[in-house]
């Protein structure tokens, strides 16, 4: 059976203490729905293996999704979700891809974590798939090969833009723009034409997504990979 290691982050705070933030939840759920309906196993890793706060603002999805409900009133999975393994407990070798779920915190704990970084890279390495949805591209900011070069370098890819940043209003917050890094790495940055509209990209056998509506077109394209490489 395939496996799949699902990243999210361990930091609450947007820049200051009064701001809470952390994993966008949705953007976890999304995609695990899809890899359990498709019985591939799925693990969850933290960037210090530390309880996974959740974004109170994407709690607002409740109000309009029954099966993020269902999620967020099951027990037994909020627990699982809250308390994922370390970095230094994973055996890349195990898995087939990784993704990283976004939420604001990403950008805080996901750059500049090296052990991750590692494990990010021997799972690409030995073929397998990176993918990241929204906030979740921080992750790849700074991820280099073992050649020493970008992995994002003359890839084309998405994430949470500006103009969604500003639309927001916490633009002022966020400690870098991701949509500049990606840029700023060499990547070829899409995004959609309106703001917070789905945007998917693919190349090879790294999958991004823009933004929350984004997720099940990443899901999408992560297991056709997956199905190809069966």
């Amino acid at each position: 059976m395939k496996r799949i290691l699902m990243v999210v982050t361990s930091h609450g705070e947007l820049g200051q203490p009064s701001k809470e933030t952390g994993l966008w939840l949705s953007e976890f759920t999304k995609f695990y729905d899809r890899m359990a309906k498709a019985e591939y196993e799925v693990d969850i890793i933290s960037p210090d293996g530390g309880e996974v706060p959740v974004d109170p603002r994407s709690l607002s999805e409740l109000l309009v999704s029954k099966k993020l409900r269902d999620y967020y009133n099951d027990t037994s999975f909020m627990e699982w979700l809250r308390k994922p393994a370390a970095p230094s407990d994973i055996n890349p070798a195990d898995y087939q891809a990784i993704y990283f779920a976004g939420g604001h915190g990403t950008m805080w704990d996901f750059p500049e974590n090296e052990a991750i970084q590692t494990i990010t890279r021997k799972i690409y390495e030995n073929g397998g798939i990176v993918s990241a949805v929204c906030h979740g591209p921080s992750a790849l900011c700074n991820l280099k090969l073992s050649n020493g070069r970008y992995l994002l370098e003359g890839k084309t890819v998405t994430g949470y833009s500006d103009k969604e940043e500003k639309a927001i209003m916490l633009y002022k917050y966020i400690p870098f723009s991701l949509e500049q890094k990606l840029k700023h790495r060499g990547a070829i940055y899409e995004q959609a034409k309106i703001p917070f509209r789905k945007c998917i990209q693919k190349d090879g056998r790294v999958v991004t997504g823009q933004n929350p509506a984004s997720v099940k077109g990443v899901a999408k394209q992560v297991m056709n990979l997956l199905i190809q490489t069966d």
